[in-house]
């Protein structure tokens, strides 16, 4: 295992403000993106989706509640399987209680292909409290690009999707996919704060969190 060179108390802090330099201006960088980022343009949504949840059928509209803003956890979850994505878990272990968004208007919600039935007894394993949502037999996944064609077949893809209300009409504000996820939880990012990384440790394998061995 390669780990960093060790030096005196005074060489790490002259290394670690060189670099805190170098992290302002991708915070500074980081900043201004964000702000690029809400002032992209919005596209009405015309179709109304149908979701199948823990109250029964929800339309779009409904997985706001009363908030203005919703954000959907694109949820890698097959029809013909039993058991969600690791990754996706990973990162929906992250979420937490939802009161921080609802308190900033913004409600959250998982959307999978698979049929409620099969989400239910994988929500109760997992110990989550989200909201989800089967979109199947509808059009959801694919319209918003978590479905995907690869090798002319179709493809899942791990995403989120920003959506805003303005009254009864629904906009989509932005959407972003696969490995770009990373940097948005909590888990890589605490990892890369790391002298390791977020390297890989025993298999390298990600697991579902109750299938660990420590």
């Amino acid at each position: 295992m390669s780990l960093p060179e060790i030096v005196s108390r005074e060489r790490w802090r002259a290394a670690r403000e060189e670099l805190r330099r170098k992290e302002q201006a991708v915070e500074r960088a980081r900043a201004a993106l964000g702000a690029e980022r809400r002032r992209l343009p919005m596209a009405e949504v015309a179709d109304e989706y149908v979701f199948e949840g823990g109250d029964g059928k929800a339309t779009l509209l409904d997985l706001f509640g009363d908030r203005a803003q919703l954000v959907v956890h694109h949820f890698m979850f097959a029809p013909e399987q039993e058991a969600g994505c690791p990754c996706c878990a990973a990162f929906l272990d992250q979420i937490g209680p939802l009161a921080h968004l609802r308190a900033r208007d913004t409600a959250f919600a998982a959307v999978s292909l698979a049929p409620f039935t099969r989400l239910l007894p994988f929500k109760a394993r997992m110990g989550w409290t989200v909201p989800w949502y089967s979109s199947s037999p509808g059009d959801f996944n694919r319209d918003f690009e978590a479905t995907v064609d690869r090798a002319g077949a179709p493809a899942e893809r791990p995403g989120l999707s920003c959506f805003l209300r303005d009254g009864d009409r629904i906009f989509h504000t932005y959407s972003v996919y696969d490995d770009a996820l990373d940097g948005i939880g909590a888990l890589w990012g605490l990892l890369d704060l790391t002298a390791l990384g977020p390297r890989p440790h025993g298999d390298g394998r990600l697991r579902l969190h109750d299938e660990y061995d420590h």
